[in-house]
């Protein structure tokens, strides 16, 4: 479930960043720091469990950050 909202937030963010990119930067960086507390509240587990359970809320963080850059690299590679 997690899986399917996490690539529903980064196309929503994909699509955003292309038509309004200045736009985009907003819902994004609230969405990493909303991942970043989930990371970080996951990290507090003892050992090697803190890494496992931080893990999925980084790469998360990584995909949002990606499709948002990919969106206002694709926007401006635009010929007009």
């Amino acid at each position: 479930m997690m899986v399917v909202g996490i690539v529903a937030v980064c196309l929503v963010i994909a699509v955003l960043a292309f038509f309004l990119p200045r736009l985009s930067r907003h819902p994004q960086n609230g969405t990493q720091r909303t991942l970043g507390v989930g990371s970080r509240a996951g990290s507090k587990a003892p050992g090697p469990l803190g890494r496992l359970f931080s893990m999925p809320f980084r790469s998360s963080s990584r995909a949002v950050s990606r499709s948002g850059s990919a969106g206002r690299r694709a926007r401006g590679k635009l010929p007009f």
